[in-house]
């Protein structure tokens, strides 16, 4: 069995069905997922990172267990070792952790000394673990979809300032196969889009799957940070933006593991948007 943590979140929406159409048992874990549409035969269970006694039901009987950790969890929450107790605890054997590349290239932002403890901790474990390090998603831009169906309109900070972003449906994916195949074990993937984009181009994409022109309008970094902090904390923001402004050499790379993993290239923002055209219209 499979026990997969943020259920309902962008990675885990493409995780589960990929895990249950391969045959997988599946346990699928987040603290809101009684009204979530699953496939069938997939376990739901609620449970809560931040009372990592609330996971043991789920765990019970599991083999592996896809980690990830997020909002309130990053700024504070139970030890790593606490977690990892209730793991070992349940005889898991395999462990894939969600990280990020910002452990890498903003040590000292907020939030990624929390990862990376759970890095070490996991990589100091008896588990078989993978660590998945994704550079900014591609459904970040949902943040877009009232503006967009409104006025379509995209605004945002630095439009001519390209990232790797990266669909979740691909970190899935390299998580699907981590989880089930061996050859996995001790490895750490970063993950990344196959080319470089920038917020404009991403308006033009986002309004070649909707039919219709999206008009980019470029924010300052003050406005860009007044609307951040409705919904992050200041901290995070401010780190945030300055990725988007000045990304350092390692936020640029461009990294072929998905392709060595999933033996294709990954997703590009285009074919993401085309997917998910109805949460903009």
């Amino acid at each position: 069995m499979i026990v997969v943590t943020g259920a309902t979140g962008n990675i885990g929406r493409s995780l589960v069905p990929l895990l249950a159409a391969a045959g997988a048992q599946v346990t699928a874990v987040s603290r809101g997922i009684g009204d979530v549409a699953l496939p069938e035969g997939v376990r739901r269970v609620a449970g809560d990172l931040g009372d990592p006694a609330s996971l043991s039901p789920a765990l019970a009987g599991a083999e592996a267990l896809f980690l990830l950790i997020t909002g309130e969890q990053l700024i504070a929450g139970p030890e790593p070792e606490e977690v990892l107790g209730v793991v070992a605890a349940a005889g898991v054997r395999r462990v894939v952790f969600v990280s990020s590349l910002g452990t890498q290239t903003r040590p000292e932002a907020a939030g990624y000394d929390r990862i990376r403890a759970y890095e070490n901790a996991i990589r100091a474990s008896d588990v078989e673990w993978t660590i998945l390090r994704p550079g900014g998603f591609f459904s970040n831009t949902y943040a877009w979809a009232e503006s967009v169906r409104a006025e379509s309109v995209v605004a945002a900070p630095f439009g001519s300032v390209g990232l790797p972003s990266v669909d979740p449906a691909d970190i899935a994916a390299v998580a699907a196969a981590a989880l089930r195949d061996d050859g996995h074990a001790g490895r750490i993937y970063t993950l990344t889009g196959p080319a470089l984009s920038t917020p404009r181009e991403q308006a033009t994409a986002l309004g070649a799957a909707l039919g219709t022109e999206v008009r980019f309008v470029e924010l300052t970094p003050a406005q860009a940070r007044e609307g951040m902090l409705r919904f992050m904390p200041e901290a995070v923001a401010d780190h945030t933006l300055e990725i988007l402004g000045a990304p350092t050499p390692g936020e640029l790379l461009i990294s072929p593991d998905i392709e060595e993993v999933l033996g294709r290239p990954a997703g590009t923002y285009a074919e993401w948007a085309e997917r998910n055209r109805a949460v903009f219209v």
